[in-house]
């Protein structure tokens, strides 16, 4: 049951890049796939509709010796009624680990004033960057390339949300791939239009292993305000660029498209 995939679910790598960039769309972002860092669950800056979620990230990864190795951690997002956001980074722990994961990063991001913060709670600074405008994203589910397939999947039901599913494999040559053969990438997105979010993305490479990100114990209640304040005792640093510098919109996100 996908379900019971979603409260097992995983992630990759050893954290997750944090969003720097946060667009205004309902179309979350492709994920990336297995790198150094691990791509976080894309928290959508939409107004109107609070919550707040546990996501669940699991790395099972294959090492060149056949080994699998594991590895887990837990963050704590959520989003109020202004579109605000909380986003966490936590250290990828070994699964037989027992306690709460070090907490790495925090990233909160204001829809209405455009103000994107990542702090530190080991430096105990906050860098603050005000956002442009990002620009429109593009319709995920359709891709001109010969090697990647788009499937619509069946909908289910996850956590207590309708979710509408999509599966893009990527083939990648025999040339390219590293191994001689061919190899196909699938990504699969479990998306709830109700929260403006992906219930569950899951990533299976047959040179790395399978990775996911889910979500699980979703509340639907405005989240304490505090959640998307600086704590206090942090140094504030404003990293926006002065006018006229070019617009960046960098940064990589773990998501999927809207099925």
């Amino acid at each position: 049951m996908l379900r019971s995939a979603l409260l097992t679910a995983s992630l990759l790598g050893a954290g997750f890049v944090a969003l720097s960039a946060q667009q205004t769309s309902d179309n979350p972002p492709l994920y990336h796939g297995v790198q150094t860092h691990v791509d976080g669950v894309f928290v959508t800056p939409v107004a109107g509709a609070p919550f707040s979620a546990t996501v669940l990230i699991r790395s099972e990864q294959t090492m060149p010796d056949g080994t699998s190795v594991t590895k887990t951690t837990i963050n704590l997002i959520g989003r109020d009624s202004r579109g605000r956001i909380h986003n966490e980074r936590r250290s990828l722990v070994p699964e037989s680990f027992r306690g709460t994961p070090h907490l790495i990063e925090v990233h909160i991001f204001d829809l209405q004033t455009r103000m994107n913060t990542f702090y530190d709670p080991i430096t105990r600074i906050a860098r603050q960057r005000v956002l442009p405008e990002p620009p429109k994203a593009p319709n995920l589910r359709i891709s001109s390339n010969p090697l990647v397939k788009v499937e619509e999947l069946d909908s289910t039901n996850l956590e207590g949300f309708a979710a509408t599913g999509l599966r893009r494999s990527n083939t990648i040559p025999a040339q390219a791939s590293g191994t001689g053969a061919a190899v196909t990438v699938v990504d699969e997105y479990w998306y709830s239009e109700d929260l403006h979010m992906n219930l569950l993305v899951r990533h299976t490479d047959p040179r790395t292993g399978v990775q996911t990100v889910a979500l699980s114990n979703v509340i639907r209640e405005e989240p304490p305000p505090a959640f998307f304040e600086v704590p206090e005792g942090y140094k504030i640093v404003d990293m926006t660029p002065p006018a006229g510098a070019p617009a960046s919109f960098g940064g990589a996100v773990a998501g999927g498209p809207i099925p």
